[in-house]
């Protein structure tokens, strides 16, 4: 058995997306001054870190291939993001981002690629870099390619979003009904804590039965 995760989509989970009004688009950040935490992010890191999971965050970053930040400017924002979570005490486990877009306007990134969400290659990666349990891991994100991505991988969805009749018609047309449909992080971070805690109760008490098992075996007063 191997270990589990939270995998978390970066923006608008753990960062907060931005305004441009100039192109009239919300987007990721593409300075690091611009990188503000969600209010939930610190405390939803940090229990998932008490429930046993590893966190992970799994992330298209095609602002690469667009050309809206180079790759010194993306390593400062992963800088400032780090940080800011460091001075709640909070942590991440690893971070996995596809820079490609297939119309990308830098042809190093202008790729075609099994690693941009809603494929899975990402997450399986992590996966496999970290001896993880994907049935019993959750993706926690706030599109519908994040729930795509991690229904193929094989790991229960939680979709950050309101629940619309919009979204909630586009959600099954295209096959990408989330295990969970909640409005915030918080909320997400509650219903992986209901799951979790059954299951690690269970195994602590198969470990202390385990134990006092053993110890009536090897006593020979028993």
């Amino acid at each position: 058995m191997g270990d589990k995760a939270v995998f978390l989509d970066r923006d608008g989970i753990i960062n907060e997306l931005v305004y441009y009004p100039e192109q009239g688009i919300v987007d990721s950040p593409f300075t690091p001054e611009q990188l503000r935490l969600t209010p939930s992010a610190v405390e939803a890191v940090n229990r998932f870190h008490g429930l046993g999971f590893k966190v992970i965050v799994i992330s298209n970053q095609p602002g690469m291939a667009k050309g809206h930040f180079d790759e010194p400017t993306f390593d400062l924002i992963r800088t400032r993001m780090r940080e800011s979570l460091r001075k709640g005490n909070a942590y991440l486990d690893d971070e996995y981002y596809c820079f490609h877009h297939p119309n990308g306007v830098r042809e190093k990134y202008r790729v075609v690629c099994d690693c941009r969400k809603p494929r899975p290659g990402l997450i399986l990666r992590a996966a496999k870099d970290h001896g993880i349990t994907l049935a019993e891991s959750f993706f926690v994100g706030d599109g519908i390619v994040d729930v795509k991505a991690g229904r193929e991988a094989g790991c229960k969805t939680v979709l950050v979003a309101s629940a619309n009749g919009l979204l909630l018609k586009l959600l099954k047309e295209q096959d990408a009904e989330p295990n969970y449909l909640v409005k915030t992080l918080e909320e997400a971070t509650r219903t992986v804590e209901k799951f979790a805690e059954p299951h690690r109760t269970k195994r602590i008490r198969e470990k202390l039965t385990g134990s006092n098992s053993a110890s009536r075996r090897i006593d020979p007063h028993a």
